[in-house]
């Protein structure tokens, strides 16, 4: 049953109750029920008359409890614009979206980008707040303006040692503190120079706008498909970077898809797929204890640590997937293992209808798996040889990889 809308979500910023409108301020004061962290409560003491509740340490309990005022007046306070990395999409993950109204603010963001003087829409915004530092790394782009929104006083500093050492040391830090409020404070500097310590106690409600300057060496991710291979750790069992940017063409990822990676090695395709948009998710699939250690560093120092890792072999991991009501992937890539009896079928069934497979095979007996596949299933079959110079005496010569042969199919919606 839905009910008309009881709850009212309101922004508030630092200014507190004197930047709120006068029908933000009213529907404070009529609230039976003003839910909202402890600084938010203390912002709007003066008016608010009814019954409040501070969120407790699992925002889910405190979600829970307020529910229990269903169809009352109750009232949210977010900080600035609740439907900018705030509560407002969770809450309506609890509810429809029918039984609630929104009065945003002017968001830290919006505020950032207007003492700044920056274009929102050329300025990229990241969270650190409860994720690791590694995902800003794919937005490390020379020139790039930069929003990241810290979790605590330590993270200006953090994230700047952590730059530093990617060879980002150059770049400008502004950390922008309380903004809106009396308190307010604007401060820049270096990465390094803020990595040495050289900035004074900093507020724990801030966040940084990062200007991004790259030293020769720095550690800049490529936005084309491919990375170089040193940019992985490996045994030598990756997919090298020619034929991963083949297969990554043949997997042709879209924003928000799944892709399952079987026989992860590097976890290299996995990672290039989830590069590709923030919303991709993957599941890499890795049978050996070390490498798929090794594809949790990688996936952590290549900005996709939500990358999820599965130990264990592919046919009884495919299966157990499917007992869990995992959602069926957009995209199997199979990178290991062909030839293996009921491996490649078992890509196929766990495919959505209209999902891809992509398999590699440098073997003859994984090959002759995947011309039976061709003929049985249509799609694209080729094959790929790369030749790369390496010395001969005191001469060089080109010298022949393996040839790939890589199968391309689109499981039909009937």
């Amino acid at each position: 049953m839905t009910h008309p809308a009881w709850l009212h979500v309101i922004g508030i910023g630092e200014d507190g109750v004197e930047g709120l409108s006068e029908v933000a301020q009213a529907l404070i004061a009529s609230a039976e029920l003003v839910a909202g962290g402890r600084r938010h409560l203390l912002l709007v003491e003066g008016v608010m008359r009814g019954e409040r509740l501070m969120w407790p340490a699992s925002m889910s309990e405190g979600i829970e409890r307020m529910l229990r005022w269903r169809g009352r007046r109750v009232v949210v306070l977010a900080s600035g614009d609740p439907f900018s990395f705030g509560i407002g999409v969770t809450l309506c993950r609890h509810m429809p979206v029918a039984e609630m109204t929104c009065i945003p603010a002017p968001s830290s963001i919006a505020l950032a980008c207007a003492r700044m003087g920056w274009a929102r829409q050329d300025t990229a915004v990241l969270s650190i707040c409860g994720r690791p530092m590694e995902v800003v790394a794919p937005a490390l782009q020379p020139g790039a303006h930069l929003i990241v929104l810290s979790a605590d006083a330590r993270s200006p500093m953090t994230l700047a040692k952590w730059m530093t050492s990617r060879g980002f040391g150059p770049s400008v830090i502004h950390v922008l503190e309380a903004l809106g409020g009396p308190y307010e404070h604007h401060r820049h500097m270096r990465a390094d120079m803020l990595a040495a310590g050289m900035g004074d106690a900093i507020n724990p409600l801030n966040l940084m706008g990062i200007e991004v300057v790259a030293e020769p060496d720095a550690m800049v991710l490529p936005l084309s498909a491919g990375l170089p291979d040193d940019m992985f750790a490996h045994d030598g069992q990756i997919t090298k970077r020619e034929i991963r940017a083949a297969t990554l063409s043949a997997l042709a990822p879209r924003q928000g898809e799944m892709l399952w990676d079987i026989g992860g090695g590097a976890g290299s395709v996995a990672i290039e797929w989830m590069l590709r948009h923030p919303a991709n998710r993957a599941i890499t699939i890795e049978r050996n204890h070390d490498r798929a250690a090794r594809i949790a560093a990688n996936a952590l120092a290549l900005g996709t640590p939500a990358l999820r890792i599965v130990e264990g072999g592919a046919l009884e991991t495919l299966g157990a997937l499917h007992d869990a009501n995992t959602p069926r992937p957009d995209a199997v890539f199979v990178g290991g293992g062909v030839s293996n009896p009921g491996l490649v079928e078992g890509a196929w069934n766990a495919l959505r209808p209209g999902g891809r497979l992509v398999a590699n095979a440098v073997t003859l007996q994984g090959e002759a798996v995947l011309l039976a596949k061709h003929a049985q299933w249509g799609g694209n079959l080729l094959r790929m040889r790369i030749e790369r110079v390496e010395p001969v005496g005191t001469q060089s010569a080109f010298r022949p990889a393996m040839t790939v042969t890589q199968y391309a199919a689109t499981r039909p919606f009937a």
